[in-house]
């Protein structure tokens, strides 16, 4: 597809796109970034970091081997074309769920999650979006732009319906955000783990996307992200929320907001790898 360029893959991935489940599509994008920009760099350094992983669960007893992924690689977007950058992650989410695969989108800004979403309520009547994040990420504008990283769970919001939104972890957000979650989505404020295992019961049957913006961990976890917020969970917290959802028909996800320039340390970046591990594992069916 000409939309798409690669580089390096992530661990173990498999050769070619029509023998995989599973694929992985890089998405470097930072237009709208309000803070810290380059996110547009982590999908290279989640991958390049994978390998300091082992392909073998000891949470799951489940090993990557066992299981059909491939690395598509990168969108190539065009550098500060909101507009069009959306429209290529839509045509690429579109072919993915055309083609019956299990989507992994590694960001980037929080907006890629949009046009996925979109693509993915198409083609799953009934769709409810689980969205681990510090910021509630539901203005209608952002600076007078609709187009935001701040705005995107609006934005998908509006494409599901309400009622369909399930967000956990949110510490952050302006009044106006919390009265529109309180008539038009699921707002857990600070806890993570405890509702989500109610939550999860409820949404049996249902197909359901995750969306996991990086900085749901506190900054001690994962420090390198665009807008950290103090309070936040731990990594341990959020890899059991992973697997507290593996019952469920998840039908793609995302992992957004990293930033590898800000941590020299690239545990954000682990973080961000061993999530996307155990996902693959948890959510997706061994090779036959």
């Amino acid at each position: 597809m000409e939309l798409i360029e690669r580089f390096n893959n992530f661990m173990g991935s498999c050769d070619t796109y029509e023998s995989a489940d599973t694929v992985i599509v890089g998405v470097p994008m930072d237009f709208t970034a309000s803070y810290r920009p380059g996110s547009r760099f982590a999908p290279q350094a989640v991958r390049n970091v994978s390998y300091v992983l082992e392909e073998y669960s000891f949470y799951l007893d489940r090993d990557l081997a066992d299981y059909r992924f491939y690395d598509w690689g990168d969108i190539n977007l065009p550098i500060g074309n909101v507009g069009e950058s959306l429209n290529r992650i839509n045509r690429v989410a579109a072919r993915l769920f055309a083609d019956g695969k299990f989507p992994v989108f590694i960001g980037g800004e929080h907006l890629i999650s949009y046009p996925v979403i979109s693509e993915a309520c198409k083609k799953n009547p009934g769709l409810a979006v689980i969205q681990f994040d510090a910021h509630a990420d539901l203005r209608s504008d952002y600076l007078g732009e609709g187009n935001s990283h701040a705005t995107v769970m609006r934005k998908a919001c509006e494409v599901i319906g309400s009622g369909n939104l399930y967000q956990f972890g949110i510490r952050s957000g302006t009044r106006e955000e919390l009265e529109y979650a309180k008539t038009n989505t699921n707002l857990y404020t600070d806890a993570v783990l405890e509702p989500l295992m109610e939550v999860a019961k409820t949404l049996a049957g249902r197909p359901v996307y995750v969306t996991v913006d990086i900085d749901v961990a506190d900054p001690a976890f994962a420090p390198g992200t665009g807008t950290p917020e103090p309070g936040g969970i731990s990594s341990r917290e959020l890899i059991s929320a992973v697997h507290a959802l593996r019952d469920l028909d998840i039908i793609g996800m995302d992992v957004v907001e990293i930033i590898p320039s800000i941590d020299p340390s690239e545990r954000t970046a682990v973080l961000g790898a061993k999530i996307i591990r155990e996902a693959i594992l948890g959510f997706t069916k061994r090779s036959g």
